[in-house]
């Protein structure tokens, strides 16, 4: 069977809207500033939509700063990094967003959670809406896959591949 090209670049154009839709953001934590002391968080995080399936990226010098999530909006709030969920340091970190809910973060190295370098985001479903759940803590590779994060990219995959399908019918 001969594939026309017509349908080929169709297809080929729909993989790349499907992965655009279905693989989620990469949200570089304080924008360019990347993270640091300096940076309003609290405006950062107020200006983006977290949803599920994005990524938060932590950018920084290593053995300055860390990044380290903690559980509770008590432990936020107060600084309070004893009973930490994760700590990274490697100078370029990236958490999945894997669930809706509330995370928060902040620097580990003392006295810089205090300066205001601390973290508070709220991810949505990918419809938009946020459930009260606190979201666990997920893996940290930046080298993983995204997962596809809503059906609406997968019916559009089924309609171009029934394109695909009828064009290789018609054009036998």
């Amino acid at each position: 069977m001969q594939i026309s090209c017509r349908f080929l670049l169709v297809f080929i154009l729909a993989a790349i809207l499907i992965k655009k839709e279905a693989w989620g953001k990469q949200h570089v934590v304080g924008g360019s500033q990347g993270w640091d002391e300096s940076t309003d968080y609290d405006s950062w995080a107020a200006s983006q939509t977290f949803k599920v399936g994005d990524e938060l990226v932590f950018k920084y010098t290593p053995g300055l700063h860390s990044v380290v999530e903690l559980g509770s909006e008590s432990s936020y709030k107060n600084c309070d990094i004893s009973s930490a969920l994760d700590s990274l340091n490697g100078g370029s970190n990236t958490v999945k967003l894997n669930k809706p809910g509330t995370r928060y973060f902040t620097c580990g190295t003392s006295g810089h959670c205090g300066q205001g370098m601390k973290l508070k985001i709220t991810t949505v479903a990918g419809n938009g809406t946020a459930t009260s759940t606190p979201a666990s803590p997920s893996s940290t590779t930046s080298t993983s896959a995204a997962v596809p994060t809503n059906y609406e990219s997968f019916g559009l995959f089924a309609l171009v591949a029934t394109l695909l399908v009828t064009s290789m019918i018609f054009n036998a």
